[in-house]
């Protein structure tokens, strides 16, 4: 499956010969620490420091630690974008394409967990714009879903009374592995993507 990245194509645009891979390890950093403390008790010298730089160095590259939210939700809501599309394509089927959005969708939870959590987590820290931006990726995810779904429903594979609000439970199921995802549980990320799109397909009454 395709892995994400967790720089932003304009990440660092804010120098005029940025410094690529000093970007990634603020935005390396910036995950790891937004997902353990979140991003109001997240400060820039924890970023800095995990990015091995000094406070000011942030600074260089990201105007403030918004910036830096955003960047890494974008590029987090982008790349599962990708994914997702990626993963319709190779199912010729809707009941195949549902298989293998949410087994790829919840792998890619469980790989990039800590990017997935700030992504799926801390997006309502951004301002206005930024947020606005975010939740028009979130709304073409959705759409992703529901067409799946409604293309199910006519071909009488599924049985779905509300295809928007069954998108919304599905993309839940795998949004929440985010939250409660830790390296020490012995499952790997091809187990859990299966557990849920076996859960998918019963929630859509379309069996095994």
């Amino acid at each position: 499956m395709p892995q994400p990245t967790t720089t932003s194509p304009s990440a660092g645009s804010r120098t005029s010969d940025p410094d690529a891979s000093t970007v990634e390890r603020l935005l390396q950093a910036a995950a790891h620490a937004f997902a353990d403390k979140g991003f109001h008790a997240t400060t820039t010298r924890d970023i800095a420091s995990g990015a091995g730089l000094s406070p000011a160095g942030v600074y260089v590259h990201f105007g403030s630690k918004e910036e830096l939210l955003f960047a890494l939700s974008r590029s987090g809501h982008e790349s599962a974008l990708r994914l997702m599309r990626s993963a319709i394509a190779d199912g010729p089927t809707p009941a195949e394409q549902l298989v293998t959005v949410m087994s790829r969708f919840t792998e890619w939870h469980v790989e990039q967990y800590q990017v997935a959590r700030v992504v799926q987590y801390e997006h309502h820290h951004l301002t206005p714009e930024h947020h606005a931006e975010v939740l028009g990726l979130r709304k073409e995810m959705d759409s992703l879903m529901r067409d799946v779904l409604d293309r199910g429903v006519a071909d009488g594979t599924f049985s779905v009374d509300d295809s928007a609000d069954t998108a919304l439970a599905l993309l839940s199921i795998v949004v929440d592995v985010a939250r409660w995802y830790s390296p020490t549980i012995r499952r790997t990320p091809g187990e859990i993507g299966s557990t849920n799109a076996a859960l998918a397909l019963r929630l859509v009454g379309a069996g095994h």
